[in-house]
């Protein structure tokens, strides 16, 4: 088993697929990841108003072994980070702007170290070979989700792969019935339970197309659904939407993917590079 690089964002993942009871437990290691660190089983047991056995399956869920490996996991991120690293303030709607900026600094910053900690190298290898071979490539997304969909659709046409975003789950059915064994799906859903995602990428796959999902939930619907999961990381709250954090992380997977493609396919993305900047030389220059 392969421990999470960063516990509390393990936690934070996965809150929402955990059971009642496995929440009051990840709820308080998020609100104060000391008091796990300062505590036996019995004692958080205590704490908690859980039982020992209820506690290790949820140490077992966030992917560690037992609740002394949690334990010591967060005692090295306790002494490796602030208290503000780990639980980072809300912003509050009477903060002046500086707090503002840094706060947001601050998350925006974290998620991206937490997302780079956590991707796999393995996957991501995975998924650009897949799209580098693929005869287009389909990309769903809604809301702040669809613009990130958009950014790498655009991204892969630049270099002169076929790739249309669909944020209308209409649409996107419309495609992914129509798709075939050596196409590829990429869907990006923070918490990877979206209708209008789930729904055109259950699609996809019955017709045969391999799926990619950008998700913060490594144990949602879409991450299961899907042939390769690429894991973002990010927190929001009331006054940090899905527009910053997660929007931050996913591009930063979106970039890699097209760093990844631009490598492998040098020669013939470097050709389409040079014909689309001159297109839009041209463009710009019509005047």
């Amino acid at each position: 088993m392969t421990e999470p690089a960063n516990p509390v964002t393990a936690v934070r993942a996965v809150l929402p697929s955990l059971t009642p009871a496995a929440q009051a437990i990840a709820r308080i290691i998020l609100d104060d990841p000391g008091v796990v660190v300062r505590s036996t089983i019995t004692e958080f047991s205590g704490i908690s108003g859980t039982s020992e056995a209820t506690i290790v399956r949820t140490a077992r869920a966030l992917g560690y072994s037992g609740y002394s490996q949690l334990r010591f996991a967060l005692a090295a991120a306790v002494a490796r980070d602030t208290p503000e690293r780990l639980v980072p303030g809300d912003l509050g709607p009477d903060d002046p702007l500086t707090d503002v900026i840094a706060k947001v600094t601050r998350a925006e910053s974290d998620a991206l170290a937490d997302t780079a900690a956590q991707l796999d190298p393995e996957q991501l290898e995975a998924v650009v070979a897949a799209i580098a071979e693929a005869r287009r490539v389909d990309v769903y997304g809604v809301g702040t989700s669809g613009l990130v969909a958009t950014d790498l659709s655009q991204k892969l046409l630049r270099i002169g792969l076929s790739s249309r975003p669909f944020s209308d789950a209409h649409l996107a059915l419309t495609s992914a019935a129509l798709l075939k064994s050596d196409d590829v799906v990429v869907a990006v859903s923070y918490s990877g339970e979206t209708p209008d995602v789930l729904v055109p990428v259950r699609t996809a796959k019955a017709a045969g197309a391999l799926v990619v999902a950008i998700t913060n939930n490594p144990r949602s619907s879409l991450a299961l659904l899907s042939d390769h999961a690429l894991v973002s990381a990010g927190r929001e709250t009331a006054f940090r939407p899905g527009a910053l954090a997660s929007r931050i992380s996913q591009l930063l997977i979106v970039d890699c993917i097209f760093v990844g493609l631009a490598q492998r396919t040098y020669d013939t993305a470097e050709a389409a590079l040079k014909a689309t900047r001159a297109a839009l030389e041209v463009f710009r220059n019509r005047q």
